[in-house]
């Protein structure tokens, strides 16, 4: 037994040592898109990040951080964190699995070739899962989700351990080791909770008899303390907090937060005085119980350094939830909104009121003082409203989603909406269903557990098109139904790496193994109910509450790394199956040893030979150098204006972790609704000077200025300034009654403009002295809105305050929003645009006149890259994304064209060949964002290299147009924009060789284009 035992750990930490080489080797030296930036901030500074926090998180992020031997390393610091962490989890599912395992087996002394077998599961389902690909994605970057799977697989390990140990003395300590664990994972992700009904199964079965009235009692007890943990300790301490220190504040006179530390020393005091008396009692049950709140309290306890370092103000303090209440709403996620779950309104629903406002209140003066209120919860009519809404989001494209994907057809339904009478075609709850069934289950998880288990066609989102993101197999036969067949699909499409195949096998494991081990007897079943409510509340349960709506963001798979881990555990079962079979030939060590080293090669090996060059991002340095570049883009003591976390997050870490620039001062307009984060931009950080604002922060409390009417009294435009002054005036003649009775703020016209002083304007650097006689004597600009939120009306004042004094810009993605109002006075200066008092007309999708001197130095001197053409790096769609996103190819074109037009030609042709040099056809495919570049080749003599380009961007498309013209004609409307994009780029190729006179190049392209039409016609 001693011997067994030293075998299984050795090989419990040989798997660890496999997955942390892979996961060391193959992970990200620096920091990653969405999220990695702002938790690698929260951890290297105790920053705080966005709600609901990861505490937990941030402390181990640190220690790990600490570790760094300068700031340029902290990010890899951070990722180390996660790929330890990941390491962890698939030592713990191997011995998980082990254990499972051998539970299967009657016999008190398992033979050689059974042990074999219960040792080779635990191998072959833990490294199955190392390779996995959403896993291995999230176990190599700066994010929660590893740390998280690492605490999933932490407490149902313990469960299992007091399973082995339950009827011995002091067994329960693995009870109160897991409520611990449990309130310590709080700190880092919720989705942790879900293991606990898997626990209770686990218990019950120990410790009663079987019956279906117990299993659904355990089930609901264990419900229940999901429930409790998740709707009443989390929320409801700090609401009660916040309850007592109102009363400590406003009614003692005592400090802020004197009455949460009251609080938990009374919660301490009650729970000695609950230990002692159970104890004297002999009341160990509830002994027990009592100790385990308290664990998931101390543990929970964790978001005391949330009030902490908020209370710091330091330059990342999302929610600043240094108080009680900030702190509840933060817990609450309550800027993020809300979405109906058991009860709600379909798409089209007509709102008929607004529930009870929701009181905000903010420490004025000493005192917890109410400021205002929100507006409660849409109230809808009840005819158009449902049991289980999963169709409920009233965005155009979301609607047209559903009635897609749903099919809708619906019934007529009579409803009064503003009093009018109309007839509303309601969806039916079938319908409701079908797209719950074909989108949130189908496509936002049997797809990606597909992935995970049978392979993936590309990593570019899929929205339900045949094209993109499907899982495909590697089979043939069964692909080309689903995608289309592959045999004249151009080679930069066929051998992309993102393309996983496993032609089932992984999957067919998983299905041997639940199918195994639920026929195993009594034991059999109790470990597959206990595995199939992991699998099924990590993966289905979080389908449910998440209550998706269509075009996410982005691919959301890693949510489900769970119920991933749940189908590994039946993947390493598959091996005592097998060997079940096996040994009725080849009897013993043998026979098992063959199954196992069979089963790792079929499995994990398969699994790591195809994932390894996609998901290795050794080299990657992109997501790092944009956001160097995004600030390198900008003069001395900026303000910087960004819109998306991946305009923002990557920005605040260069800056915040490696001191990049500083002086700039980072602006998210999507924060700037909220009246936390417009005060925050009038203090200083790093070395940037507080952002001027006119207003006291009781004019845009939240519940004042969160909309702002027109109502336009005046014909001729108004100054910025006198209007900003307009509306922050408390004469009620500044205000306009609306429906509800309310008086809000209006501007009382939808034309502005800013005088201009045109020497500021020069002496602080906005514009060159060159170009003083284009400084017009005012900006103006015009809102084609009918209202304008808070954020707008910041950004309004904060431009009006500065007069001209520090620079402004806006990212990319300000040009497209609808947020910006001025787009028509800005400077081009790289992924950056400086807002200037000299008028350049919006040009199609170019925005800005460009001054060379200061494009050219940035595009060709500061700025980097991050290996983009690098032949070993896989450049994955999202990064492929971003460059697309930042317009990078367009920005070098523009660029050469200025120089063009200054006589400046060579200079023009080396921007241009910088530009193919940097983002090859082997990283980034040529295609339409190529052809401004192609023609400054042209405008500047360099017609070969034109060429050159023009034959790859030519092969590109008739190498797509092949391929859609050999799919299957119920795949044809699928792809008919795609087809005519590629045609308009042919024709386009036409064209612009003939007009610069390349005629046999030309003749050789039209040639093939007749040919195509020719082929495409038949």
């Amino acid at each position: 037994m001693q011997h067994t035992r030293l075998i299984n750990n050795i090989l419990g930490w040989i798997v660890f040592v496999i997955a942390a080489i892979t996961y060391l080797v193959t992970m990200e030296p620096t920091v990653s898109w969405w999220d990695c930036g702002e938790f690698i901030t929260s951890a290297f500074k105790l920053e705080v990040g966005h709600p609901p926090g990861a505490p937990t998180f941030m402390i181990l992020g640190r220690i790990f951080t600490l570790l760094a031997p300068d700031p340029t390393k902290a990010a890899v610091m951070v990722n180390s964190l996660s790929a330890l962490a990941s390491a962890g989890t698939i030592m713990i599912l191997y011995w998980t699995i082990v254990h499972l395992a051998r539970k299967l087996f009657a016999a008190e002394q398992l033979s050689a070739g059974e042990q074999v077998a219960v040792w080779g599961s635990g191998l072959v389902g833990a490294l199955a899962f190392t390779f996995t690909d959403s896993f291995w994605f999230s176990a190599v970057e700066g994010e929660v989700y590893a740390l998280s799977s690492f605490f999933t697989a932490v407490v149902f390990w313990a469960i299992l351990k007091w399973e082995t140990v339950a009827d011995e003395k002091h067994s329960n300590r693995w009870l109160i080791l897991i409520a611990y664990l449990v309130g310590l994972s709080i700190g880092v992700h919720l989705l942790n909770l879900l293991a606990i009904p898997a626990i209770g199964l686990v218990y019950y079965f120990k410790k009663y008899e079987f019956s279906w009235k117990g299993v659904i009692s355990a089930l609901i007890v264990s419900m229940g303390i999901l429930l409790g943990i998740q709707y009443g300790i989390i929320p409801g301490l700090p609401h009660i907090a916040f309850t007592i220190d109102r009363i400590f504040v406003n009614g003692f006179g005592l400090p802020f937060n004197s009455g949460i530390i009251f609080m938990f020393v009374l919660m301490a005091a009650a729970a000695v005085w609950g230990l002692r008396y159970t104890r004297n009692r002999k009341m160990v049950i509830w002994n027990t119980a009592i100790t385990m709140v308290m664990v998931i309290i101390i543990g929970y306890s964790s978001f005391g350094l949330i009030v902490i370092r908020a209370s710091a103000n330091p330059p990342m303090n999302q929610n600043a939830p240094d108080n009680a209440f900030s702190l509840v709403r933060y817990l609450n996620r309550e800027q993020y909104g809300d979405r109906p779950l058991f009860y709600g309104p379909y798409y089209n629903a007509p709102r008929i009121a607004n529930g009870e406002p929701k009181d905000q209140y903010n420490k004025v003066d000493g005192k917890y003082k109410m400021t205002g209120s929100m507006p409660g919860s849409l109230v809808y009519d009840k005819k158009m409203e449902t049991i289980f809404p999963r169709m409920y989001s009233s965005s155009d494209n979301h609607v047209r989603a559903y009635k897609d994907w749903a099919r809708v057809k619906g019934t007529p339904v009579r409803v009064r909406e503003r009093g009018e009478v109309k007839t509303l075609m309601k969806p039916t709850f079938a319908e409701n269903l079908r797209f719950f069934f074909s989108y949130q289950l189908g496509h936002m998880y049997m797809r990606y557990f597909m992935w995970n288990f049978v392979g993936r066609q590309n990593d570019v989102q899929g929205h339900g098109e045949f094209s993109n993101g499907n899982w495909v197999s590697g089979i043939e036969a069964f692909d080309k139904v689903k995608v289309g067949p592959r045999a004249e699909m151009p080679d930069f499409m066929k051998n992309d790496a993102s393309r996983n195949v496993y032609y089932f096998l992984p999957l067919l494991f998983g299905l041997i193994g639940l199918f195994y081990q639920y026929n195993r007897g009594k034991k059999g079943k109790e470990t597959f109910a206990v595995t199939m409510m992991l699998f099924v509340l990590t993966g289905i349960a979080i389908v449910v509450y998440l209550n998706q709506n269509p075009y996410q963001p982005r691919e959301r798979d890693y949510a489900y790394a769970g119920s991933f881990y749940a189908f590994a555990i039946w993947i390493g079962l598959a091996v005592p199956a097998l060997y079940s079979v096996v040994s009725k030939v080849l009897k013993g060590t043998p026979g098992a040893v063959l199954v196992t080293a069979l089963s790792l090669v079929l499995v994990p090996g398969i699994l790591a030979s195809q994932n390894w060059d996609d998901h290795d991002r050794s080299g990657k340095y992109m997501t790092r150098d944009y956001a160097k570049n995004y600030l390198e883009s900008c003069a001395p003591n900026a303000i910087l204006f960004t819109y998306g976390d991946n305009d923002t997050f990557p920005l605040w870490y260069v800056q915040e972790v490696e001191g990049v620039r500083p002086d700039i001062k980072i602006i998210n307009i999507s924060y700037l609704g909220m009246d936390w984060y417009i005060y925050q931009q009038q203090f200083t950080t790093n070395d940037s000077p507080p952002v001027p604002f006119t207003f006291t922060r009781d004019k845009y409390y939240m519940g004042r200025m969160d909309a702002i009417l027109f109502q336009e009294r005046f014909k001729e435009s108004i100054e910025l300034s006198d209007a900003m002054e307009f509306l922050g005036s408390d004469d009620v003649r500044t205000k306009v009654k609306v429906t509800s009775g309310d008086m809000i703020d209006y501007l009382p016209s939808k034309d502005f403009h800013i005088t201009v002083d045109k020497q500021k304007a020069l002496e602080s650097g906005t514009v060159k002295p060159e170009n003083a006689d284009l400084i017009a004597d005012r900006v103006e600009f015009s809102i084609n809105k009918s209202m304008i939120g808070k954020n707008e009306m910041a950004v309004l004042n904060m431009i009006a305050a500065n007069n001209w004094e520090r620079p402004i810009y806006i990212d990319h993605s300000l040009l497209y929003t609808g947020n910006v109002h001025f787009l028509d006075w800005l400077q081009f200066e790289g992924l950056a645009y400086r807002f200037v008092p000299i008028k350049t007309q919006r040009q199609g999708i170019m925005s800005g006149r460009i001054d060379t001197d200061i494009l050219y130095d940035n595009v060709m001197n500061k700025f980097v890259w991050g290996n983009v053409n690098d032949p070993n790096i896989h450049m994955d769609e999202y990064n492929r994304k971003q460059i697309n996103i930042m317009q990078t190819r367009y920005m070098f074109a523009r660029l050469a064209e200025a120089l063009i037009q200054k006589g400046e030609k060579e200079k023009a042709v080396e921007v241009i060949d910088r530009l193919f040099e940097l983002f090859p056809n082997e990283a980034i495919p040529y295609t339409y964002d190529s052809f401004p570049a192609i023609e400054q080749y042209y405008r500047a003599g360099a017609a070969d290299k034109a060429n050159e380009v023009v034959r790859v961007m030519a092969q590109n498309s008739l190498g797509i147009l092949n391929y859609y013209a050999s799919l299957p004609e119920r795949l044809a409307a699928a792809i008919e924009s795609d087809q005519n994009r590629e045609m308009t780029n042919l024709r386009n190729l036409v064209v612009i060789t003939r007009n610069y006179k390349q005629e046999e190049l030309n003749k050789e392209i039209d040639d093939q284009l007749q040919a195509l039409i020719v082929k495409l016609s038949s």
